[in-house]
């Protein structure tokens, strides 16, 4: 359609330049031409109906235009608006052709310019090759300047989107990956000790057994339920589908704090939270981080410190969300890997750098392990 308007307004530019020099724009066409209007009409129809096709096929149009433009130069008529039609179409063809097309265009124009500074002029039709024609190489090789530098200009908003894009991947593969340590290690801390301690009693607490059986099956579920959350957010759904889900299974919080604790203790660590501040609804990001740092946090208490205590302190500042995990078993500085050797440690920093705000582990300054965060709000 851009197109058409081009040739329309082509054609308008022909209109008013088809007299001669003498003549005012737009002024009645039967006084000059000694043509009937009708014609005069169908002629500039004819001439500018080939920008039409432009966009579909420029190199063809840019050689009708060429010719046109000698065509109007051995009759005696003005060429520069064909020649200046024919410089925009080499830009065009800069911008959104290839590299090899864009050669044709100017290749074209640069034999035409020949054709007409030796071929007429050596037959007599023009005594000299000047204005317009003079420049048609110049501002021929200035419209291919120009499209160049709009098309690497292009190429480069291009790659700077595709590598955003595989920023964006990367870090959501992070998030992912993150997701599944946080929610899968810790279940399977829980399952494999509860599974050991069934292992040893079920031939004389089988009571005891069953507890432990049920806590795996419980934590189990849990498990499961959470994979498919996160595997039904990479599907592809539409939105209906993927609000339906978000609300028939939230994200953990700091409100599942107390039901973290008690499946800590089914495991052999009592963990005792314990809540400052006025509590109050979190942005969501800020409440699903704070979750994932306790749970990891605990979930090393249980593979590393025994049968220890855990202490979870959880600060509702103002202006900050301040977590604070302590335990008083051997903690890593005794039996465990050294301070950021798993992912664990690493996935709690980086979320914390997520939210821009503070992240420290090590050990305690009364033995055990101590994880400190703080999140801003």
């Amino acid at each position: 359609m851009l197109s058409w308007w081009a040739a329309a307004a082509f054609a308008l530019v022909l209109y008013g330049t088809m007299p001669g020099p003498t003549h005012p724009v737009f002024m009645a066409p039967k006084q000059f031409l000694h043509v009937a209007p009708w014609a005069l009409v169908l002629i500039i129809v004819t001439l500018a109906l080939p920008i039409g096709w432009a966009s579909r096929l420029p190199v063809p149009v840019l050689g009708v235009l060429l010719a046109e433009a000698v065509a109007a130069e051995v009759f005696g008529e003005r060429a520069w608006p064909f020649l200046l039609a024919a410089d925009l179409l080499v830009f065009y063809v800069t911008v959104t052709r290839s590299r090899r097309t864009a050669a044709v265009a100017v290749s074209a124009v640069v034999v035409v310019w020949a054709t007409v500074s030796v071929a007429l002029r050596s037959a007599s039709v023009l005594q000299s090759i000047g204005g317009p024609w003079a420049s048609l190489v110049v501002t021929t090789v200035l419209a291919w300047i120009a499209g160049s530098w709009v098309r690497l200009r292009q190429e480069h908003a291009e790659t700077l989107r595709a590598q955003s894009a595989t920023r964006a991947v990367q870090a959501e593969r992070a998030r992912i990956a993150r997701e599944l340590h946080d929610m899968v290690a810790h279940s399977i801390g829980v399952i494999a000790i509860q599974a050991g301690a069934a292992a040893r009693v079920i031939d004389t607490q089988p009571v005891g057994a069953r507890d432990a059986l049920v806590v795996i099956e419980t934590t189990s579920r849990e498990t499961l339920a959470g994979l498919r959350r996160m595997l039904g957010a990479l599907r592809e759904a539409d939105a209906d589908q993927s609000e339906s889900e978000s609300e028939s299974a939230p994200a953990p919080g700091l409100a599942d704090l107390d039901r973290l604790a008690e499946t800590a203790a089914d495991a052999g660590v009592r963990v005792e939270v314990r809540r400052r501040g006025r509590r109050r609804p979190l942005p969501p990001e800020v409440e699903l981080s704070a979750f994932r740092i306790v749970q990891e946090s605990v979930t090393n208490v249980v593979r590393h410190a025994g049968g220890a205590r855990c202490w979870v302190d959880v600060d509702y500042g103002e202006e900050e969300l301040s977590l604070e995990i302590v335990d008083d078993g051997c903690g890593r500085a005794g039996a465990g890997p050294s301070v950021g050797s798993g992912y664990g440690v690493v996935g709690m920093r980086e979320r914390v750098g997520l939210l821009h705000g503070h992240f420290s582990a090590g050990p305690g300054p009364r033995g055990g392990f101590r994880v400190m965060a703080r999140l801003p709000l």
